[in-house]
């Protein structure tokens, strides 16, 4: 049997939800209006957008997340949103705040910092057996004590769908106060912050909208803050107005399910291990060698064209998946991608995985064993994270009981 050709001129983008490839129209929509910013200076370039900044990109924002348009506020990104937001909580002492171990570092550290200015406690809720939030123990311990509650609608570490939804609903007759980070689920699932109760919803829109860097959006219900999370350029907001057009047109195609194919492919290769995430997971999946280290792969991956992402557990440090401070890859797919996309990476991985065990038998070298993968087993229980985080001695997290 012959072995399958490829474009080598084509590049096979498997890092969407880090940076997802601006489609044609909307890198076009970016070139034209940074030129005539150039040209003509800020002020001429939003008379020229007009009603594009004001009136469009919140239509289309708000029918992305099922809100008014008038509660849609631009921003350079999820982490600027999130930070406004916090700012103007008003909590002390005897008040909670909830994160989860899908909880990115950006977000992390605006908590730490009104953890510290507040004086506040900081509580990860655990993750069951299956890797999913224990939404069994949020009924337990729920009471007026707790003022924030902070998760992630798709966890950036391995793909893993929160139930945001019944978290809502979960925390609807008490007093906290709701923030979804959609960040990587905005552009591949349904987002509809009126479904989630949430009073924030904030997100990124050069992931899987693939629109331009430095331009997010946030959903805020009223009264959230008092001041505004910072705006992003003119251009950017036109180029992320024909990322939104381009993604409500594609949403409507048939699309195949790339990321069945693309845990087939890992889970076939020697050696290699899907790291745990839930029971539902969209959009990107971790993995780990067992003895060659994730950059070696990447960089040995990205030499034949194929193009995915080195996570580190800084990244998220609460994860599972961090534990012992081990790396990991991460390949993500989006409607963009096809078929043969998954058919290059494999076999991409697979010379490089060849190439590497043919150095280490011609040097006599080897590799340090990378930290085993966590299995689903391990994620359940309480939570491995109560203790304080080596290098954040300034973080006190509280056992579950």
């Amino acid at each position: 049997m012959n072995a399958p050709t490829y474009d080598t001129q084509r590049t096979a983008h498997l890092d969407t939800a880090g940076t997802g490839r601006m489609p044609d129209g909307v890198r076009a929509v970016l070139a034209a209006c940074t030129a005539r910013d150039d040209r003509f200076g800020s002020r001429a370039l939003r008379e020229h957008l007009g009603a594009v900044l004001d009136t469009e990109v919140h239509d289309r924002l708000g029918g992305l997340l099922g809100v008014p348009a008038g509660d849609t506020v631009l921003t350079t990104g999820a982490a600027a949103a999130f930070d406004a937001f916090v700012r103007a909580a008003q909590l002390g002492p005897g008040d909670r705040i909830w994160t989860t171990p899908h909880e990115g570092v950006d977000h992390l550290a605006t908590l730490y910092a009104l953890r510290d200015r507040t004086r506040c406690r900081l509580e990860v809720v655990p993750l069951r057996a299956d890797g999913d939030l224990d939404l069994d123990w949020m009924r337990a311990h729920i009471d007026e004590d707790v003022a924030l509650v902070s998760v992630v609608h798709v966890s950036s570490a391995c793909g893993t769908v929160n139930p945001v939804e019944r978290v809502g609903r979960l925390l609807a007759p008490h007093r906290a106060r709701y923030a979804v980070d959609a960040s990587h689920s905005v552009g591949q699932l349904p987002v509809d912050a009126a479904r989630m109760k949430a009073h924030l919803v904030t997100a990124d829109g050069w992931r899987f909208l693939r629109g331009p860097d430095a331009a997010g959006f946030a959903y805020a219900a009223p009264g959230v803050w008092s001041g505004r999370p910072p705006a992003p350029a003119p251009a950017a907001v036109a180029a992320l107005n024909a990322a939104l057009a381009h993604h409500a047109a594609a949403s409507r195609l048939p699309r195949e399910d790339l990321l069945a194919r693309l845990r087939a492919v890992v889970e076939r290769t020697p050696g290699v291990e899907v790291l745990a995430a839930g029971r539902e997971q969209a959009g990107m999946l971790a993995f780990r060698h067992g003895e060659v280290p994730a950059a070696l792969i990447r960089r040995g991956l990205a030499r034949r064209g194929v193009v995915l992402r080195k996570s580190v557990a800084q990244e998220n440090p609460l994860h599972p998946a961090a534990r012992d401070g081990a790396t990991a890859v991460r390949a993500s797919v989006h409607h963009d991608n096809d078929a043969q996309d998954v058919d290059r990476f494999e076999q991409a991985l697979r010379e490089v995985l060849r190439e590497e065990r043919e150095k280490r038998e011609h040097t006599g070298a080897a590799f340090a064993a990378a930290p085993a993968a966590v299995s689903a087993g391990g994620l359940g229980g309480p939570s491995p994270y109560r203790a304080e985080p080596a290098g954040r001695r300034h973080l006190t997290l509280h056992r579950a009981t």
